[in-house]
């Protein structure tokens, strides 16, 4: 086995089946990302219309999120991995009947619905991969959950892109949508797969919900550079399709494919993350990595002024090319480095905020996208805002990286016995 591949081979049987169930949710998460949008712009639906009913799928995680976070403290997890398994893809299928036949109030409902079935899975898989495997190996952990999103992408990137030149009329992005949702479904036998008992220390219930006992300072800290990053993302990632298929005029299968061939480069660069940060530590992976993935961002927002030019959607294309295995590079060590600054405690509680925060971001970002557009602000300024909010983001995780080194967070002794043993 080589040696970057060596560190995964620890990693519990249990967590790794619930790791490929994530596979398969997201599955149906970049599907959508990738040509729902062009799905309804061909459906007949303007972009800003299109953004009003995807920024739902993130106002009820928006709603919801933070008192799951409460509930899931000191509870087993296995039966959200069950919910968000089988109803993500049946909602699925019925959203793309939904927009066929415009059928708004369901498509509203149908968006609200599927947020609350992907919540158990978003704010539960990160605690328990924190409970059930061990301390030294929680970023080969961490980062294989993370490399899902990039897996799911480089699959259904290459199932649209080969299914559109194999016969564009049949397999449009209506029979796409429908193959990928049943595909999905295999998620189900994975979770049913990890028959493992969890790990999870029990809290009574008069102290899951002491509001006194949780340091909400610490935790506003931690949360500071992802409501930064989520805002800039929810401004930018939903809309990369349209982007490219209004100034570049690359159509969705296009996108989609060369949406592939980048997560294929971000799988790549997410399994090394635990050698990178071994080698270059929290502060030079996260800063470097970041600070280049902005750079290329604000270089493929500037293709938009000179779109006339053919030369300028080739570069467009190898900004996006590069800025995704930058940008996704430093996810896990984000991740890893705010659970570990804001201690065992308030672990549950941080993943519900970062859920709540990034689908409240990615649904007022939708929000502020759809007014910016209906008043023609060109994609290129949008993006220089989220470039903008980028650079605090980092200035802010240098500055929590700095208090976690000099100050160790504490580890509850009942989780160090269990792993001594």
């Amino acid at each position: 086995m080589p040696n970057f591949l060596s560190q995964y081979k620890h990693l519990d049987k249990a967590v790794v089946f619930i790791i490929i169930a994530e596979f398969f949710v997201q599955l149906i998460d970049y599907s959508y990302l990738t040509i729902l949008m062009v799905f309804m712009n061909k459906s007949g639906y303007m972009d800003y219309k299109a953004a009003d009913f995807y920024g739902y799928r993130f106002l009820s995680v928006l709603l919801l999120s933070f008192s799951l976070g409460f509930y899931i403290n000191g509870r087993k997890l296995k039966p959200l991995f069950y919910i968000s398994a089988i109803c993500t893809p049946v909602l699925s299928f019925m959203m793309i009947y939904a927009v066929e036949y415009h059928i708004d109030w369901g498509i509203y409902i149908l968006m609200f619905l599927l947020g609350i079935s992907v919540l158990g899975l978003e704010v539960s898989i990160l605690p328990y991969i924190l409970r059930n495997v061990e301390e030294e190996h929680h970023t080969a952990a961490i980062s294989l959950s993370y490399s899902t999103m990039s897996l799911s992408g480089i699959v259904s990137g290459a199932l649209i892109y080969f299914l559109s030149t194999i016969n564009p009329e049949f397999f449009d992005e209506k029979m796409i949508l429908k193959i990928i949702s049943i595909v999905s479904l295999i998620g189900i036998y994975f979770v049913y797969s990890a028959k493992k008992q969890e790990f999870y220390v029990p809290i009574l219930k008069r102290s899951r919900y002491d509001f006194r006992d949780i340091k909400w300072w610490l935790i506003v800290k931690a949360m500071i550079p992802t409501t930064l990053i989520a805002t800039g993302a929810g401004l930018v990632i939903p809309f990369m399709g349209l982007f490219f298929f209004k100034i570049h005029t690359i159509d969705s299968y296009q996108y989609a494919a060369l949406s592939s061939f980048t997560t294929l480069i971000v799988f790549g660069m997410t399994i090394f993350v635990p050698n990178i940060k071994k080698k270059f530590g929290y502060k030079t992976t996260i800063v470097v990595s970041q600070s280049l993935a902005v750079a290329c961002l604000v270089g493929l927002a500037l293709t938009e002024f000179h779109s006339a030019y053919m030369y300028t959607g080739a570069i467009a294309i190898a900004c996006f090319i590069l800025r995704q295995p930058l940008m996704n590079i430093a996810m896990p060590i984000t991740s890893e480095i705010t659970m570990k600054y804001v201690g065992f405690r308030h672990r549950e509680i941080v993943s519900a905020l970062t859920a709540a925060i990034w689908s409240g971001s990615w649904f007022f970002s939708s929000n502020i996208f759809r007014i910016l557009r209906t008043h023609e602000v060109p994609y290129a300024h949008i993006f220089f805002i989220t470039a903008a909010l980028y650079i605090f983001s980092i200035c802010w995780y240098y500055y929590l990286i700095t208090v976690y080194e000099n100050v160790p967070p504490e580890v509850p002794t009942k989780m160090k016995k269990k792993w001594e043993k």
